[in-house]
């Protein structure tokens, strides 16, 4: 069999499930069992190249072991489970982090955050900045600021024993590249609505970032990825409309935020009046929503 026919006879199978990129998956999942490059597969499969002279290619020839594991893999996907899970990791800017079980999926939208944050660190000349992520989840926001902004110290603040596992192994894995998050990334496991957490930074910090729980109770996600494996803990904001612990998170930024400082949170796109509202209520001086790639109201932008 040839790489193009395995593909489309793959490609099928997870069609019939409703994944929307079947494709695309079946050939990041055939570049993660060979340990070649997407792009590899997509050669190997315009080339029509055979299966086993593939697999030979990327010293794969226990083809038992090779078979087995691929169709696993495919089969996970077709029962619907995350493509990231399956493979194990997602990229985020310029970081590839570990996620699997127990802790959210970073999406695309959320690094609109970072370069906001970044541009406005530079745009102020700000050297060695304090930066609190509230929320961290895989550590996406938090150590994408501190592999990019020089000098940048960092906390980030995860409730979920779960998630904080695969925090904590993005930190090993990065600090490879960058030593210094050892000592510049620090991560609380705690409450980040709770006033006592990180409460002895309160008042100094340049930057809060944000993505809480926001998914509003009433509107359950209708993708199986998100409704059946993302943790309700990482989707759900606490209440019918969303708003319960974004209220409380926007609450605890403000304490922590220096005069001047400045919070970004992402949001559901039904909730940008209201966060702006509440940011404005709860002291913040300016305060207004950023779209995302496709024009949605999806974060708010806010000055203490």
């Amino acid at each position: 069999m040839t790489t193009d026919q395995l593909i489309h006879r793959c490609a099928e199978y997870l069609r019939e499930a409703g994944v929307d990129t079947p494709e695309h998956d079946v050939k990041l999942i055939m570049a993660d069992v060979l340990g070649c490059s997407p792009s590899d597969v997509e050669s190997a499969a315009i080339m029509r190249t055979d299966v086993r002279a593939l697999c030979a290619k990327y010293g794969r020839d226990d083809d038992a072991e090779l078979v087995h594991t691929f169709k696993h893999m495919v089969c996970r996907r077709h029962a619907r489970e995350p493509l990231q899970y399956i493979v194990g990791h997602a990229p985020f800017r310029y970081l590839d982090l570990k996620v699997g079980p127990g802790v959210f999926i970073p999406r695309q939208e959320t690094e609109l955050i970072a370069q906001d944050a970044i541009e406005w660190v530079t745009r102020h000349g700000i050297y060695s900045p304090r930066i609190v992520d509230l929320c961290a989840g895989s550590g996406a926001l938090g150590l994408a600021l501190a592999t990019e902004i020089p000098g940048a110290q960092v906390w980030g603040v995860e409730l979920s024993p779960q998630a904080a596992v695969w925090t904590r192994r993005n930190i090993t894995q990065i600090s490879r590249t960058y030593p210094d998050i050892t000592a510049n990334y620090h991560l609380e496991i705690a409450d980040a609505t709770c006033p006592i957490t990180l409460a002895h930074l309160d008042g100094t910090v340049d930057v809060v970032v944000s993505n809480p729980p926001y998914v509003p109770q009433s509107q359950v996600p209708q993708q199986p990825e998100v409704r059946d494996f993302d943790p309700s803990l990482a989707l759900y904001g606490g209440s019918s409309d969303g708003m319960l612990i974004p209220e409380q998170i926007i609450r605890r930024a403000y304490a922590l935020l220096r005069p001047g400082g400045l919070f970004l949170m992402e949001h559901d796109i039904s909730q940008p009046d209201r966060t702006v509202a509440f940011a404005r209520a709860s002291g913040f001086s300016d305060a207004r929503t950023g779209a995302d790639l496709t024009y949605r109201p999806r974060y708010l932008v806010a000055t203490k």
